[in-house]
């Protein structure tokens, strides 16, 4: 035998000059010579016929993919009778044992191979990547024509096998860019999925997204090759990692650990994408209303302005302009996410491109729509995943680029800097219903480890940077400070709870010295177990949330003086609405939208009638203000357009009259209008009264907010029998906390039992 193959493989494998892609080549090219010369010898001392065998490299050899630690994963095809396809492999094998050479091997007719194929979805994978390397090429040939065009038949019961196969080994390896010591091969976003993607592709049935995948497949290998220079693992150790990065020429281990999260990334990012497309593309029945929504038999369904979604995928309307509208890009990213459903890539990428810059200082509706978009929870993430890959994420928030995929070497950090702090704004999404400002909870949420990895207290840097970016994402001053005191006191509840005495005075002095109001101290609180659910089990104890519950309830009782009860402040505007006679409705532009002031006369029903004409309308009410004197109404309604314009204030008020006079069934307009797909995991909403005050009872209600919510809220207090004669109603981002003060018909402050009455309407209408 002319080839000594250790000997040549380690020739290659120390070879400097070699980038990884050509050190991998040779390698396939010196082991193909090397088994032509075993094949050759083979036929002589068989006597057999050359072309009844056909010596095949699979999967990763197949691909030409050989590093130094690399199997040989080889199929050898015959026409022959089994006893004689035998002793020829025989005569094969034996000098491939003999070398040391790791071999997984079969030997099989093309008929075989293709029922093997048929029924194992793993060897599918392989032999799609099959490579002649000696022998009657023509068998390579035709097994390969026959497994592919097999896989294509029947590719919409064969992509579910291997889609359940992708979310077990997820399950099982987890997600390569997260992991401290990931597998280079098995974990999600690494090269397995790059080989499934290839298959996926191959079937014809969707097309995989175009979005750099595959150059990051080719550094993961690069990776690999120096993996194996040194280890015959697929598991990038910690304890190898700076030595990986000076092999490959970079910084040290946490600048490898961030070029491979990146590269793992885009495969993952495809991969999701591919995936979305083969359910889509493969299911027989809908399974849910937002999926019914999607494929329903009309191309386009409008989702915000701008927005629509098409083929299950939301995309920009033909209309859309990027460069004229710079609040498309967040408007259609919270859509959907809200709805629930994939942003198409090449919207993203279009609007990465062409969008123009933001103002300065975000108008509100571009406020309204990030807090939107993190409110949505688990949803958003995948949306804020699909941003960061296109670099939308980088433009929006400066200094983002420095957190993307930045390693954490903790044991108890679960995610990458900048993956954790979307998970914790998506964890945060769950307590809006415990805090009175959800807006400020999901951006301290998303900003509390924005100072990391630049030297110094991060929670101090972090401080430094909020009170740049809060007042940028058009937050007032106020709104601003408190945003910063979270961010610089994220991690003081759990440091205090688990280190000091609780039953000292000192200890709860630690934290009302530093904050002082109720309501920003039970925003701290839900940023806290927000941060400890997005880290990971560890910091996840029963008995460490009880501490620092414990410490929340005696530093709550520690506060002097309580928070300023609601009440209604009456406008100019309703001054005015209050000495009209009739109903009347006047107009003026506020902000990015309007003002609608009504005035009518009081009527158990009227707040109801008047927020159905809203959103029959397609007014996004993002604030009310109600008050009621003697037998007059006023009410102040803060709205923007859906879609297009608004109508004209005496349209508004001529619906208003019919609404009343019961010519327009405001409830069955509403039930009959096509709403946008609603995703399904939100938080319950919560009803809560107040009985404090002397002349009337609060109904305050926190729930997520959809349209027509206002009108079925309201008619759910007309229903039992309650009149409202103030109301204070403020939408931030998806999230409304709405506040009603009702009497009862003689005017005075509800029963108890009327109360709850109340209560148990609106939290059936709510859940309804």
């Amino acid at each position: 035998m002319k080839t000594d193959i250790a000997s040549a493989r380690e020739q290659v494998a120390r070879r400097l000059d070699l980038s990884g892609s050509e050190r991998r080549a040779l390698l396939s090219s010196t082991f193909d010579e090397w088994l032509t010369e075993l094949f050759d010898t083979a036929v002589a001392s068989t006597h057999s016929n050359r072309a009844d065998f056909c010596l095949v490299a699979v999967g990763g050899y197949g691909r030409s993919e050989m590093t130094i630690a690399s199997d040989l994963d080889l199929l050898l095809l015959h026409t022959t009778t089994a006893s004689t396809g035998q002793a020829f492999a025989e005569a094969l094998w034996y000098p491939i044992w003999d070398s040391g050479i790791a071999l997984d091997h079969s030997v099989r007719t093309v008929a075989e191979a293709r029922r093997l194929a048929n029924d194992d979805v793993k060897v599918v994978l392989g032999l799609l990547d099959s490579r002649a390397i000696a022998g009657n090429t023509e068998l390579a040939s035709t097994l390969r024509a026959e497994v592919l065009s097999d896989w294509r038949s029947r590719a919409s019961t064969r992509l579910d096998m291997l889609h359940a196969m992708v979310r077990e080994r997820r399950a099982r390896s987890g997600d390569l860019s997260q992991l401290l010591e990931p597998d280079l091969k098995s974990s999600f976003g690494g090269l397995r999925d790059a080989v499934v993607l290839r298959a996926v592709a191959a079937s014809w049935v969707v097309d995989v997204p175009h979005t750099g995948w595959e150059e990051s497949a080719q550094f993961l290998l690069d990776v690999r090759d120096a993996l194996h220079r040194v280890s015959h693992r697929d598991r990038l150790l910690m304890q190898e990692q700076d030595g990986i990065a000076e092999r490959l020429g970079m910084d040290d281990a946490d600048d490898l650990l961030r070029r491979v999260y990146l590269a793992a990334r885009d495969i993952a990012y495809a991969s999701d994408v591919t995936w979305y497309r083969v359910e889509r593309a493969t299911r027989k029945s809908s399974r849910s209303r937002i999926r019914s929504l999607a494929s329903t038999s009309r191309d386009r369904i409008p989702l915000a302005e701008g927005v629509v979604v098409q083929d299950g995928e939301v995309v920009l309307a033909r209309d859309a302009n990027p460069t004229r509208d710079p609040g498309l890009t967040l408007r259609l990213c919270a859509a959907a996410a809200q709805a629930g459903l994939p942003v198409a890539p090449h919207a993203l990428e279009r609007l990465a491109v062409e969008s123009g810059p933001l103002p300065v200082v975000w108008p509100r509706e571009v406020r309204e729509s990030w807090i939107s978009l993190l409110g949505a929870g688990s949803s958003a993430v995948v949306i804020l995943e699909a941003m960061d890959h296109v670099g939308i994420l980088g433009t929006l928030i400066p200094g983002w680029d420095h957190v993307r995929s930045a390693p954490q070497r903790n044991a108890i950090h679960q995610f990458t800097v900048d993956r954790h702090l979307i998970e914790t704004a998506a964890a945060a999404c769950d307590l809006t219903r415990v805090v009175a400002r959800p807006d400020l909870l999901l951006v301290a949420a998303f900003l509390h480890d924005i100072g990391k990895g630049r030297g110094g207290d991060h929670s101090e840097v972090g401080a430094q940077m909020a009170a740049e970016l809060v007042p940028m994402m058009g937050f007032s001053a106020a709104d601003t400070a408190v945003v910063v005191t979270l961010v610089r006191a994220h991690l003081l509840l759990a440091d205090v709870a688990t280190r000091r005495d609780l039953d000292d005075p000192a200890t709860i002095r630690l934290v009302t010295d530093v904050i002082e109001d109720h309501d920003v101290l039970d925003l701290l609180h839900a940023l806290t177990r927000a941060d400890s659910q997005a880290t990971g089990p560890a910091v996840q104890s029963q008995w460490r949330q009880q501490l620092i519950g414990d410490l929340v309830s005696r530093c709550h009782r520690a506060l002097i003086g309580s928070n300023d009860s609601i009440e209604s402040l009456r406008s100019a505007r309703q001054e005015r609405a209050l000495v009209e006679s009739g109903i009347v409705v006047a107009s003026e532009p506020y902000e990015d939208g309007l003002v609608l002031t009504v005035g009518a006369p009081d009527r158990i029903g009227l707040l109801a009638h008047v927020a159905g004409v809203l959103s029959i309308h397609r007014l996004q009410i993002r604030g009310a203000r109600v008050s009621t004197v003697g037998e007059r109404a006023a009410q102040e309604w803060f709205v923007r357009p859906v879609f297009g314009s608004a109508p004209e204030a005496t349209i508004i008020a001529h619906d208003i009259s019919r609404a009343i006079d019961g010519s327009l069934d405001v409830a069955a307009r509403l039930e009959a209008r096509e709403l946008p797909p609603r995703r399904g995991n939100v938080p319950r909403p919560v009803v809560m009264m107040h009985s404090d005050a002397d002349h009337h009872t609060i109904v305050e209600v926190r729930a997520h907010d959809e349209p027509g919510l206002l009108h079925k809220i309201a008619s759910a207090i007309s229903a039992a029998d309650a009149t409202v004669t103030g109301a204070k109603v403020d939408t931030l981002g998806s999230e409304v906390i709405d506040s009603f003060f009702l009497t009862d018909r003689s005017g005075a402050a509800l029963s108890p039992a009327h109360a709850n009455a109340v209560r148990t309407t609106v939290e059936a209408a709510l859940l309804a």
